[in-house]
Parts: structure tokens; sequence; C-alpha cells
């Protein structure tokens, strides 16, 4: 058994993977350049270290002693200059492993088009495995297409599509082919491949055993979970307006969205398929993997933070959005964190919401009217919280004392909702973040957010000010409340 170290590992993959490596007998150790989002996983036994790949000295403590690093770092969601910070990661990363004696770099790229053609995000993904190679430690790449689990990019476009969308004026790109594979074939190739001597320095497309085009895919989608849904394709959606499109009827997040949509307009498709050679196994089926995908949310343990991007919290609805739509309020004065939370911890009942209390009121009568719970509940204690309170028509499902409050809607909703409030220090100040996340169901889901959407801002940077201006009050601060 290895030392392995997973850099990425609270993105989608890497959450997946940990699982695997400890079942495998592996000693763990777990990377991202936040150790709060790692905290509280079911992961025993892993070490936890914050890395940034951009940062060359932060990597020291993950790397030493490390035998095998798993490389799941990429940039794509960093704005325009994402292939100089993937390319400058990489490098950082070869230097750093070599210098730390590492046996074996495992990177996960992606399938390239075998038209030549290709795409900025998919030409990166393959620069970084050639600046990896550049280092003196082997690595081993494994490319893949789109990946069939619950929380893959691509998987979630096609479920929010197929359930928000009855009828879908379809894009060119729906005719092209993938090679779809299941999450778990995905991982059991990555696991296999640590300290495989054969596979050092080599490349391989890791595909699934089938070749279907996208439009089929959202028809088996649509089979899968006994839905009818009607294609009409058009020739005038090019990828990038789809990938606009798909924002407004997804909830996958935009700066995800557009470089995946951005792909699909060439054929992504293996160009070999030795590694099944070398790791035999019986793949699964498009079909199999989407029942594989949403029994496993079933049986998902409920995350430690609604920011990691889980439903669970609203129980097991394959028709919500895995990905949510979200409204985020800053404010942040020269005022103790203890003062920000006694305001926060003392919310709802009596003491209101700070910020259109009429509105939070109406919301709990037409609550009542359809057979939820409206505001009539208020609060246990005036100030005293706990995990299973009820507030109003929200419930306390996570707490941090004095950093973090989560709070998970109960009235009635086409989705799932629920509001976080985080307490940091910056600097000799003390900020809050509030976060209202909504997972839609279908297209009454998205209707309800976007009708709701410019009243939003009003509410929850309302609310924010509110809070932060009475804990300065109280503190008898004189700072101005600086609102983003």
């Amino acid at each position: 058994m290895a030392v392995v170290t997973v850099f990425g590992a609270s993105g989608y993959i890497g959450s997946n993977l940990i699982p695997q490596l400890i079942q495998a007998g592996h000693t763990v150790r777990a990377v991202a350049r936040n150790k709060q989002t790692l905290e509280g996983r079911p992961w025993p036994d892993v070490q936890l270290f914050a890395g940034d790949v951009l940062d060359i000295s932060s990597l020291d403590s993950p790397l030493a002693g490390t035998d095998v690093a798993i490389y799941l770092v990429h940039s794509m969601g960093s704005g325009k200059s994402f292939e100089e910070l993937d390319r400058k990661a990489a490098e950082n990363f070869a230097e750093a492993a070599a210098k730390y004696g590492v046996s074996q770099i495992i990177y996960l790229g992606g399938i390239q088009p075998s038209s030549g053609r290709n795409t900025r995000h998919l030409t990166s993904r393959a620069e970084t495995g050639d600046c990896l190679r550049k280092g003196s430690v082997p690595v081993t790449e494994l490319r893949a297409g789109m990946i069939v689990g619950a929380g893959s990019a691509a998987f979630e476009v096609i479920r929010d599509i197929v359930y928000h969308l009855p009828i879908m004026i379809t894009p060119r790109w729906v005719n092209s082919s993938s090679q779809p594979i299941a999450l778990s074939d995905l991982l059991w190739y990555l696991t296999s491949s640590i300290g495989s001597v054969d596979t050092f320095g080599k490349t391989y497309d890791v595909v699934g055993p089938e070749t279907i085009k996208y439009k089929d895919l959202i028809h088996q989608f649509a089979d899968a979970v006994g839905l009818k849904r009607y294609l009409i394709p058009v020739p005038v959606l090019t990828p990038r307006l789809s990938s606009y499109w798909l924002d407004l009827v997804t909830a996958v997040p935009a700066n995800v969205a557009r470089p995946l949509i951005d792909g699909l307009k060439h054929d992504l498709l293996a160009s070999e398929t030795k590694i099944r050679e070398i790791f035999p196994r019986d793949l699964k089926s498009y079909m199999e993997a989407i029942h594989i995908a949403m029994e496993s949310e079933k049986l998902s343990e409920m995350p430690a933070r609604w920011t990691e991007g889980a439903i669970h919290f609203g129980g097991s609805h394959p028709e919500y959005s895995f990905y949510s739509k979200k409204e985020v309020a800053h404010g942040q004065a020269a005022v103790t964190s203890e003062a920000i939370w006694n305001q926060v911890r003392a919310l709802g009942g009596n003491n209101g919401w700070h910020a259109l209390n009429w509105l939070w009121q109406l919301r709990g009568v037409i609550d009542r009217l359809v057979g939820g719970v409206g505001m009539r509940r208020g609060r246990r204690h005036p100030t005293g919280i706990r995990v299973g309170d009820a507030i109003d028509f929200w419930r306390v499902v996570a707490l941090d004392e004095g950093k973090q409050l989560t709070l998970m809607a109960e009235m009635k909703l086409p989705g799932s909702a629920v509001l976080e409030f985080n307490i940091d220090k910056v600097d000799d100040e003390s900020r809050l973040t509030t976060s209202a996340y909504f997972h839609p169901a279908g297209v009454l889901g998205l209707l309800y957010w976007y009708v709701l959407t410019p009243v939003h801002p009003y509410i929850f940077r309302g609310m924010t000010n509110a809070l932060m201006a009475k804990a300065v009050q109280a503190e008898s601060y004189s700072a101005p409340v600086a609102t983003k």
C-alpha cells in the first residue's frame, strides 16, 4: 500500500475518489486550497492539508513523504487566463513532486477531439499533462470523456434539461457523439493505476463501452426516470449561444457549463482503449450508470456544509437540480465576530429578519394557505440556538458556534432552499457572508427563482447590512459597513 495524496480533493472526482482509496487500504492525504471544505467529511484517518498549486511553497507539507500524487486540479472557472494558471500550476507541481521524491503522478485529463480542432478548455487539459511530464516524476495520464455520476457537470446538465424542459429546441451539438463512462469505472481505473509501473509515462483514453449521441443521452435519461421528452433540432444555436441558454434552464454554474458545451461541437471519442487490456473490467452501460447515480444520492451522507453542492438537506429528490441557484451578500466592519454572531443567532421569531419583514410575513401567510408551516412556530428561545431548532419556517441543520449557521427551508417550495451565514476574520475586521441557495425542481422551480430574483438583493443584502449595523451599534463601533 502507498501514501497517496489527492490534490483537488474538494472537487467532484476527488470527493468520490478518496473513499475508494481508503477502501483499497492506502494511507490517504487530501489537499484543497481551502482546508475548511474538507473538514467534516466522513473520511476516517485521512490527513487534511491546505495547499495551492500556484504557491509552490504550500506544497511542501502535503508532498513530503508522498508515494503517489493524484492531480485533479484545473482552473476553468478562473476566467480568461485559465490556460496560464493551469500551465503555471502544473509546472509548480512537477517541480515540487520531484523535490520530495514522489514516485508517480496520476493526472486526470480530458478526451481530445479526433478532428484535430479543439477548444481552449480541452487544449489546456492536454497542455497540463505535457507540463507535468516535463518534470522527472513519471506521469500516468487518464483522459476521460463524459462522466456519469451525481454531481458530474455533464450529467447534471442532462438531468436539468430532462426535468426542466418537456420540449427542447436543440442545437446542432446534440448530434455529436460521446462515450460516457460510469463514475465507478473511472474511479476504479484511477485506483488501479496507483503504483502500476506499466502505466508510467503513458497516456490512456478511459471511456465507457458505448458510443452515444448527446440527443440519445437525453432520451435515455428521460426513459430511466419515466419521462417523455421531445427534441426539436434547429441549426442556429451554436455551442456558445447554447451555453448562455443552458445558464437559464439549468442550475449548473455558467463557468462550468460553458467550457463543457464549447467542447460539444466535436465528437469526443477514444483514439485507443489499451487500458482495458491492462486493467480488465466489465464496464457499465450508460443506463446502468444512470440508475447507479440516482441510487447513490439516496445513500449519500448529509454534508457538513451546504456549499459543497449537495442536495441532501432536503431529502432525496432526483428531480431537484444538484447544483444551486444562489444569491450572496457580504458585510464587513471593525467589529468582533462575537458581536455579529449574537445578531445572527437571534434571527427570526419576535426579532424578525431585519429587511422587508412584511415580505417575510406575507410569505408565511401564503405558505399557510397552501398547507405549509408558515411563520407560526417562531423560536424556542430568543437567542439560544441548537441543531434541530425550528425558526419560523426554517430548520437549523448545521451549526458551528460563532462561525456558521445553516438553515433549511421547510415552507412549501418547488425545490430545496438553504440560508447560510458565515463569519470570518479579515485583517482587523470581521466579515459576514449571507448565502441563499436554491435547488429548483422542474419548470416551476426555475420560474419561482426567476420571479424572486429582482427582490433577492433587497432581502439578503438588506438583512446583512442590518445585522452588521446592529453588531456595530452593540459594540459602539463607528466604522462604516461595506457591503459588496
